[in-house]
């Protein structure tokens, strides 16, 4: 299988900058559909703290509302919520938002989730970070049922669902679950109950903050992507798994050192991944427009 690209839309690091600097959502969108990405990104902090900001934590736009506005504007690129934090909303909502957005994109919609690490997230929105993991296990319950489009009941640990009919029901059956995070809980998710796994590459600070394992070397990332379709296949699944690898600050020019990014896709590749997600410093969208066709002529065409 050919590696697809993935085009993470660019995020202001710190309490500066306007969300847009990149360029206009719009033009952003289909200058990587022109260019020839599969899909286009956006991550989520619906209420990030000062303190995490200076540190190089990033603004977001919400991307439920941002992949909405690129599903008009473009026919073929991929939405993916990269990511979503599954334990901030009611699992309803969150069903009834990827619904939305499968339905009104014709089937191009896919949930990227995560537990969430950022503790002062939690408490500026009322929920109780030691519950995030049952949380998520609750989101992966019902979402399902949620999208099936017929009655059904759940007891949460705060919220009672009885006799529910949720519509519309999805393009997709079922919209693809990618799932972030380096834990083994996170690999047993995936091979059980996802479509998708999107490891966290980065530094040892990067996955201390996120609260996750560091990633290892390609060659380890290979055995744990074999492991994972493994247990799958033992679990009774036949469907592939996506892997997604995050190739952020690497690459910050489209056609520096081409030879060693081909190189290094290619070990990729080899090692299982599917999707390769990149993204470009934030100049302006003349200087994003750059990167994307330069990007589509060198690794893409």
């Amino acid at each position: 299988m050919t590696l697809r690209f993935i085009f993470h839309y660019p995020e202001i690091n710190g309490p500066d900058g306007d969300v847009l600097d990149p360029g206009p959502v719009r033009d952003v969108a289909v200058a990587a559909e022109n260019a020839g990405f599969d899909a286009f990104a956006f991550s989520e902090h619906p209420a990030p703290g000062a303190r995490w900001l200076s540190a190089g934590g990033h603004q977001t736009l919400d991307p439920f509302v941002a992949l909405g506005y690129v599903a008009g504007a473009t026919e073929r690129l991929r939405l993916l919520t990269y990511l979503a934090v599954a334990p901030y909303r009611n699992p309803m909502l969150l069903a009834k938002a990827a619904a939305t957005l499968d339905k009104i994109s014709g089937g191009r919609f896919v949930l990227g989730l995560g537990t969430g690490y950022q503790k002062s997230e939690f408490h500026a929105l009322g929920v109780d970070f030691g519950e995030r993991n049952a949380l998520f296990d609750e989101a992966l319950d019902v979402l399902p049922l949620h999208w099936r489009g017929e009655p059904f009941d759940y007891q949460g640990r705060h919220f009672s669902a009885r006799d529910i009919i949720a519509r519309p029901r999805p393009v997709q059956d079922p919209i693809p679950i990618w799932i972030g995070g380096n834990s083994k809980l996170t690999r047993r998710r995936v091979a059980h109950r996802a479509q998708g796994w999107m490891p966290m590459s980065g530094d040892g600070q990067l996955s201390a903050t996120a609260r996750t394992n560091t990633l290892g070397p390609v060659e380890e990332l290979g055995k744990q992507i074999a492991d994972v379709r493994s247990e799958a296949l033992a679990a009774g699944r036949t469907d592939h798994i996506d892997v997604v690898y995050s190739y952020g600050s690497e690459l910050m020019s489209a056609t520096a050192a081409p030879d060693r990014h081909r190189e290094v896709f290619a070990d990729l590749e080899k090692a299982g991944v599917d999707w390769v997600s990149v993204s470009c410093r934030i100049e302006g969208l003349s200087a994003t427009v750059d990167f994307l066709e330069a990007f589509g002529a060198t690794y893409i065409s």
